[in-house]
């Protein structure tokens, strides 16, 4: 089985794409950044310490930096569980926190994928008491 890490460095097939109907407040036929999972680390790890971002202007925030109008909703959710997950391997290998994307500025505990970890929502909740963000 594949580690997270393994699925976060995975070339992906990303691009920008007519959004195949409508969800999520999309609209059949608007172009949609299906991004990669490193996309999603790489603009994670861009976000300040003290700074929170949910996950609608995180997709809003994605798809503007890549020339899309949306991103896909459903592909954000697989891939911000992947770099969570792949943290959580960097972290358990001895990595610095402060070495590994911090995707507690944009999970927090009502996000669905939060309660999906494998390590819990406690480590999230945790680390957004720490930035001063609301848990």
């Amino acid at each position: 089985m594949k580690s997270w890490n393994d699925r976060l460095n995975t070339p992906g097939i990303n691009g920008i794409r007519p959004a195949p109907r409508a969800m999520a407040g999309i609209v059949e036929g608007q172009p949609m950044l299906v991004p990669t999972a490193r996309q999603v680390d790489d603009f994670i790890r861009s976000i300040p310490q003290g700074v929170e971002m949910d996950v609608r202007a995180l997709r809003t925030a994605l798809a503007v930096e890549h020339g899309a109008e949306v991103t896909c909703p459903v592909t954000i959710g697989y891939h911000l569980r992947t770099v969570a997950e792949a943290a959580g391997e960097d972290l358990e290998r001895g990595m610095a926190l402060s070495d590994v994307a911090p995707f507690w500025r944009v999970l927090d505990a009502r996000t669905p994928t939060t309660g999906r970890l494998s390590f819990g929502a406690e480590f999230v909740a945790a680390q957004r008491k720490h930035e001063g963000l609301k848990p």
